[in-house]
C-alpha cells in the first residue's frame, strides 16, 4: 500500500518551536496566559501562519482566532478543527499548540496543491482552554455553544484582575460575548488533534491513536475549618487541626478512586494562615474526579463526601464542599472514528482506540456537531510541564492523519 505522506514535517516542527519561544521562562517551561502580551504575540504569530496557508483570518466575540478555507459550496456547514495556544503556568510546547499548528499545516498542504473541498474548513485557536489565570476554563468553546455566562466575566485572577477588564484592555468588547454563538446548521463536524498527555500510546509503541470518548469529570472545593494555635503550646490531644483532617480525607479519596475505574486528583491545597509554627485554622483543597461515565463519577463523589464528613466529625472540624465544575462524558462519533481509522491506514499507521482522561474543547463543541479526536504520543506521558515532548516524527504522523480526515469530512 502506498503511504500518502503529504504534510511538511520540517515546517510544522519549526512553527511549533517558534511558538514555544513566546512565553518561554528562564528556568524552563512556557507561560502564555490569556489576554497578556504573550497571548497577543502568539496570536499574531499564528495569524501569520494562517495567512501563509491561504486562510481568511478573523476573531469572534469571545476572542477565538479563526482561519477559514472556503469551500466550493460556501454555504455548506463547515468542518472545524483546532485546539488552543494558551498554557498552564509552566507548561510545555505541545499541549494545544500541536492541534492548532497541525490543522494549519493540513490546510496549507491543500492550498499548495490546489485542493478544493466541497465544504469550508475552519481552524480555531480557542480562547482560554486552560483554567490557569481564571477558574473559567474553555471560554472560547463554551462561548461558541452558548455556555459562557455574563457572570463569568466578573471572575478574578490571582492578581485581582477581572476577566471583563482584561478582555477590554486587550481590545475586545466583553459584553458582546453572545455574538460568538454558532448554530448547529453552521458546522458539520469537529476534529481536534491533541497530545495524549498519558502513556497508553507509548506503551503500545504507537505514534497516533483514535479517541473513543472523553471522560466525565467534576471538580469540588473542600474547605476544612478547625482551630488555629501555637505549634509548640498546643498539646496533640487538644488540637482540632484541619490540615490533618484534610490529609486523612485526601488519602481516603485516593483509596476510593483506586477501587474503581475512576481517577481522583488533589491538584491544589492551601493552609491558612500558613506559618511554619502555626497550627492552621483553615485548609482549602481541590478535588478532581473523572470516570468513563457520569453515574460512576457522581457515585464516587457522594461516597467521598460522606466519608469526609465522618472524618471531619471525628476530628472536631467543620467541612464545607463547594461545587467548582461538572462536565459529562462525551463520546466521539463512531462515523468520524471510522474516518480517522481509514486515515491512519492511508498514512501507514496501525489504528488504535483509547479514551481521553483529560478535558478538551471538543467536549463543548459536541453540543453543536459530531466530534472526533486524534491523539499523538507523549514521551513518558508527561504534560503540563516543561518536559512535555512529542517527537517531530510523531507530530508529523498526527498531522498527516488529520489531513486525510479533514479531506474526507469536507467532501
Amino acid at each position: 500500500m502506498e503511504v500518502k505522506l503529504l504534510v511538511n514535517q520540517e515546517r510544522l516542527w519549526g512553527r511549533l518551536m517558534a511558538l514555544a519561544q513566546i512565553g518561554m521562562q528562564e528556568g524552563g517551561g512556557t507561560k502564555r496566559l490569556p489576554f497578556t502580551k504573550e497571548d497577543k504575540a502568539a496570536r499574531e504569530l499564528v495569524t501569520g501562519f494562517m495567512t501563509e496557508a491561504g486562510l481568511t483570518v478573523t476573531e469572534d466575540a469571545v476572542c477565538n482566532l479563526i482561519g477559514r478555507k472556503e469551500g466550493k459550496n460556501p454555504n455548506a456547514p463547515a468542518v472545524w478543527t483546532g485546539s488552543h495556544i494558551d498554557t498552564v503556568w509552566l507548561g510545555g510546547n505541545f499541549d494545544g499548540a500541536l492541534g492548532v499548528l497541525s490543522a494549519i499545516e493540513a490546510l496549507q498542504v491543500m492550498h499548495e496543491n490546489g485542493i478544493e473541498t466541497e465544504a469550508p474548513i475552519e481552524v480555531i485557536a480557542f480562547t482560554n482552554e486552560e483554567c490557569t489565570r481564571w477558574n473559567n476554563a474553555m471560554i472560547g468553546s463554551r462561548g461558541m455553544v452558548g455556555r459562557f455566562l455574563e457572570t463569568d466575566l466578573d471572575q478574578l485572577d490571582r492578581d485581582g484582575v477581572v476577566l471583563r477588564d482584561a478582555m477590554r484592555e486587550a481590545g475586545y468588547v466583553p459584553e458582546a460575548f453572545k455574538q460568538a454563538i454558532r448554530s448547529k446548521e453552521s458546522v458539520k463536524a469537529f476534529v481536534e488533534l491533541h497530545i495524549e498527555q498519558g502513556k497508553v500510546l507509548e506503551t503500545e509503541g504507537l505514534s497516533v491513536g483514535i479517541v473513543k470518548g472523553i471522560y466525565s469529570q467534576l471538580g469540588d472545593k473542600f474547605i476544612v475549618e478547625g482551630e488555629a494555635g501555637h505549634a509548640g503550646a498546643t498539646p496533640m490531644h487538644l488540637r482540632k487541626d484541619p490540615l490533618m483532617a484534610a490529609s486523612e480525607i485526601m488519602l481516603d479519596i485516593e483509596d476510593q478512586a483506586r477501587k474503581g475505574q475512576c481517577v481522583g486528583t488533589i491538584g491544589y491545597i492551601q493552609a491558612f494562615p500558613g506559618g511554619t509554627n502555626i497550627i492552621p485554622g483553615r485548609v482549602e483543597f481541590s478535588v478532581d474526579l473523572r470516570n468513563v461515565d457520569d453515574p460512576s463519577k457522581d457515585l464516587l463523589e457522594q461516597e467521598v463526601i460522606a466519608k469526609a464528613r465522618i472524618i471531619a466529625e471525628k476530628r472536631g472540624v467543620k467541612l464545607t464542599v463547594e461545587k467548582a465544575y461538572s462536565n459529562g462524558g462525551v463520546p466521539c462519533d463512531p462515523a468520524i472514528q471510522e474516518i480517522i481509522k481509514d486515515s491512519c491506514e492511508t498514512a501507514g499507521l496501525k489504528p488504535f482506540n483509547l479514551m481521553s482522561g483529560a478535558g478538551h474543547d471538543a467536549m463543548h463543541i459536541a453540543a453543536l456537531c459530531p466530534i472526533g479526536m486524534i491523539f499523538v504520543r507523549s514521551k513518558d506521558g508527561v504534560s503540563h510541564a516543561p518536559l512535555e515532548y512529542s517527537s517531530p516524527e510523531d507530530c508529523r504522523d498526527g498531522a498527516n492523519v488529520l489531513y486525510h480526515t479533514l479531506l474526507e469530512l469536507a467532501e
